[in-house]
């Protein structure tokens, strides 16, 4: 093969040289000018930026901190770093004075290139501390007066307060016992959702911090703020809920501080002072709904001369102040918004609205009635075979919303503190013809950095790759939950474990993992098992639930997953007590080596077939599995101890390595390298973690190939082997056949749901069957993320966008040409910048795009248009061009 152009658009970048970056995007603990750090060595980072195409790299750079909360507001000088030869532009912490609660601080960052040249000052980034130690919080926790139940109304809080002076700068930290919404002078404080947001409550519990300046105004002002039952005391889980796994009470905890143009302050706290009362909202559940009734509206009680002479006073609490952390991960926010796609009355004459999407979230209605009028508003993923609206798979929940009505003057409405999952939407109250225009679906999740983009010539594909990033928006509610619609919406971890990496690739979740890890340490047991959902609402006294391969994992697997894609090192420094303790349970529960003990999902929902006579199903022993990823999260530990620099472990989990792997070889695989379960989870496993010679690895690839094929080219996995399928194909040489698998139509396959209409990742491969009817209803999600771990390989095959070190300090490129495909497109921010590479065939020829970012070198490899051979190029950050 010739290349026509590749050779010499190399040669001239090289030519062009190099030209002056300057330092942008820079960030405190990975987030922009926050307000309520509570790091104590905070870390900064930030990009490069370079002028038009020419390369260049970070020699070195120089960090300066300022303080200014000084006395005249000025900044005063608290820490540089001096001139650091060093290209990182990663996690360089804080070095200087001890940083005070509440206090604003500022850096900037100048930087040398490789020829010795000296950027100007970046312009600079802001953080305030959080409040650091209980001791800080001068508030105190305080509820309703009188009892309150998880089915009753919702209690509002007030107090009002006197501002005499100009205010220079205003800060509310906030958080509950359950949800809480707070309100200033009539106007929603931020625009945050779910709040305080879900962590092991008991260990861990987030404060919010919220700039309200703009809310205030002089003399009086008012703060209210409801409460709702959220995850602190609904229900939560299909087994055995129970309705006060963390506490029976509501309680806000709250304190403002107010800085006025002199310097002097004020606080205003959660004190005895305070006012309580119902209003309008009479019960929200997360999994049930809400009733609200606004004949009984509280007006204005959020404002300042509301009258609260009928109001009862506030019960102050003795509540733990220990536990309290401030925010680190995105706040769950209102996205996406949805009008009706169609208006349609089903065979049993309901009227039932279709949104087009599989989304979670909410709806805004606008309606107009009667006094005392009930309006309803029921959710539902699917309509069945007839067109009938079908909630059977949402089990216990209600997952409606009860609008009742004042007056006959138009009234809008949307739900709070609960949230649906739901693509219909059946309306009853509401006399006559349904108006599109009083509808509106909003979505709702955590509100993180959309970071990857991929699309190609199948359009198949590309409704693939929408479904993967709606299940994750759905999903990724706080938490990464198994599904938004039922009575369950938990922290599986087999779930988030197998989707991490796909994750990382859509969106930025460096942040929204960091959090939740914390809570998967904190309520590990004691043992190191790992429960089976974080938070662990399932644990009752002192029976652990938990510790299945593929589930337990979790601790190990995604720590890796963030230091892998975003070079992180501090989280694999975080969790490593987490993880060591996870591969000791599992070694204290094997015999000569081999996990054969426990309870394990396995790979949960495989291919099976009913009465089966002839061994289609693909059952693959749940302890062959164990095996595998005991060697595996043995061999992520392995590499963390090589990244921490902690020699013991590595001697010591090299040795069990080696080890589990030799007690694999003689327990399942004979000498011609036939692993005892025959199946494709079996060998994806054991090809994917390496657990063969490397003389048995391509024979064991061609076994997975033969079984593919017995299948008519169809997939037969599960939760387990899934995510790797086509990974390890790819790695031994047969992406060809995961082109195929991924191309399949039929059930099972990835695109079998397409073809049925789905707008998210199903949980089942055949959530609808081929005959329209259902899947049991016990278990039939429809947004459920695992299966769509696929996009991990769609990004790094079909758009060829790999990280060759993590962070992708080094980045691979290199595209796997096949399916049929003519062109396709991946985007992706790293933590250095944007990366992209763009490819398509005319005319039997390739033809290529990709851009480096600054500060990063990449190995770009080109294919030719059948994609049989490569040609390799070594560049540093900037923009290529290819044709072959």
């Amino acid at each position: 093969m010739r290349i026509t152009l590749a050779t010499a658009c190399f040669l001239l970048v090289c030519k062009i040289g190099t030209a002056q970056v300057t330092a942008t995007n820079l960030l405190t603990e990975d987030q922009k000018n926050p307000i309520s750090i509570d790091a104590r060595n905070p870390r900064f980072s930030w990009q490069l930026a370079a002028n038009g195409n020419k390369a260049n790299s970070q020699a070195a750079y120089e960090v300066q901190v300022n303080a200014i909360d000084a006395e005249g507001g000025k900044p005063v000088s608290l820490w540089s770093t001096g001139k650091v030869l060093s290209s990182q532009t990663l996690y360089v912490p804080y070095g200087g004075k001890t940083l005070q609660s509440g206090h604003s601080y500022s850096w900037k960052v100048r930087t040398w290139d490789i020829s010795g040249k000296q950027s100007a000052w970046s312009e600079p980034a802001l953080w305030t501390m959080g409040l650091l130690s209980p001791a800080d919080w001068q508030a105190k926790w305080i509820g309703p007066s009188t009892p309150d139940a998880v089915n009753g109304p919702v209690p509002l809080l007030r107090t009002g307060f006197l501002l005499n002076k100009q205010v220079s700068k205003a800060t509310a930290y906030i958080t509950s016992h359950g949800f809480y919404e707070a309100q200033i002078n009539g106007k929603k404080v931020g625009d945050a959702y779910l709040t305080p947001g879900w962590t092991s409550y008991n260990k861990r519990l987030q404060y919010q911090a919220y700039d309200i300046k703009d809310l205030l105004k002089s003399g009086d002002n008012a703060i209210g703020v409801s409460l709702g039952s959220g995850w602190y005391r609904s229900p939560l889980g299909p087994y055995n809920p129970r309705p006060d796994f963390y506490g029976k009470t509501l309680a806000l905890l709250l304190q403002i501080k107010i800085v006025y143009t002199d310097g002097t302050e004020k606080l205003i706290v959660s004190d005895e002072s305070w006012k309580s009362s119902t209003g309008a909202l009479r019960f929200a559940e997360i999994y049930d709904g809400c009733i609200l009734d606004t004949r009984l509206a509280r007006q204005g009680w959020s404002e300042a001369g509301f009258n609260d002479r009928d109001w009862q006073g506030v019960n102050v609490q003795t509540l733990d102040k220990n536990n309290l952390v401030a925010t680190i991960n995105e706040p769950v926010r209102q996205h996406e918004i949805f009008k009706p796609v169609k208006i349609i009355t089903t065979p049993r004459g309901e009227k039932v609205i279709d949104f087009g999407q599989n989304l979670v979230g909410w709806v805004k209605v606008t309606v107009q009635g009667h006094a005392g009028d009930s309006i309803m508003i029921s959710h539902a993923e699917v309509l069945d075979k007839a067109g009938n609206f079908y909630t059977e798979n949402l089990r216990a929940a209600k997952a409606q919303n009860i609008y009742i009505l004042k007056d006959n003057s138009k009234q809008t409405f949307e739900p709070q503190f609960t949230w649906q999952g739901f693509r219909y939407i059946k309306v009853a109250g509401i006399k006559g013809e349904l108006n599109p225009a009083d509808f509106t679906g909003i979505a709702l999740y955590s509100d993180m950095k959309v970071t990857g983009s991929f699309a190609c010539s199948n359009p198949s594909l590309n409704q693939l790759q929408h479904n993967i990033q709606w299940g994750q928006r759905g999903n990724f509610l706080d938490v990464p939950t198994d599904c938004p619609q039922r009575d369950e919406r938990l922290g599986w971890t087999g779930d988030a474990q197998v989707f991490s990496r796909t994750a990382s690739y859509n969106m930025n979740v460096h942040n929204f993992f960091t959090k939740w890890l914390k809570d998967v340490a904190a309520d590990q047991y004691p043992s190191g098992s790992i429960p089976y959902i974080i938070p662990d609402v399932f644990t009752n006294g002192n029976n652990e639930v938990g510790g299945s391969t593929g589930w337990g994992d979790v601790s190990i697997i995604v720590p890796w997953t963030v230091y892998s894609a975003y070079g992180d090192k501090q989280v694999l420094e975080n969790q490593n007590a987490s993880m060591k303790a996870w591969v000791k349970y599992i070694e204290k529960q094997t015999k000569n080596d081999l996990w054969v003990t426990g309870n394990h999902f396995g790979d949960w929902l495989f291919y099976s077939v009913n009465n089966d006579r002839d061994g289609t199903s693909a059952i693959t022993n749940k302890y062959l599995i164990a095996q595998c990823f005991y060697a595996h999260s043995t061999q992520l530990l392995l590499n963390s101890a090589k990244i921490l620099n902690k020699k013991a472990d590595e001697q010591y989990y090299t040795q069990l390595l080696q080890r589990i792997k030799n007690a694999f070889i003689n327990e399942y695989v004979t000498p011609n390298g036939l692993i005892s379960s025959d199946t494709q989870t079996a060998y994806v496993l054991a090809l994917e973690f390496d657990m063969l010679p490397v003389a048995l690895r391509q024979q064991a690839a061609e076994r997975l190939v033969k079984n593919i094929k017995q299948y008519d080219y169809h997939l037969t996995t599960g939760f387990l082997g899934t995510p790797y399928l086509c990974d390890a194909l790819s790695k031994f040489g047969h992406a060809d056949v995961a082109y195929r698998l991924l191309l399949q139509d039929t059930y099972p396959s990835w695109l079998y749901p397409i073809k049925a209409g789905a707008t998210t990742i199903w949980e089942r491969w055949d959530g609808i069957r081929t005959d329209g009817s259902f899947e049991e209803s016990s278990m039939n999600s429809y947004n459920h993320y695992a299966y769509g771990a696929i996009g991990d390989w769609m990004y790094q095959n079909i758009a060829g966008i790999q990280a060759g070190e993590a962070g992708y300090k080094k980045i691979i490129i290199k595209p796997a040409i096949g399916g049929g495909l003519t062109w396709a497109e991946g985007n992706y921010d790293c933590p250095y910048g944007h990366i992209s590479s763009k490819w398509k065939i005319e005319g039997g020829k390739l033809d290529m795009t990709v851009t480096i970012p600054q500060n990063t070198t990449a190995d770009i490899f080109v294919p030719d248009a059948l994609g049989k051979t490569y040609q390799k190029f070594s560049v540093q950050g900037g923009d290529y061009h290819f044709q072959r």
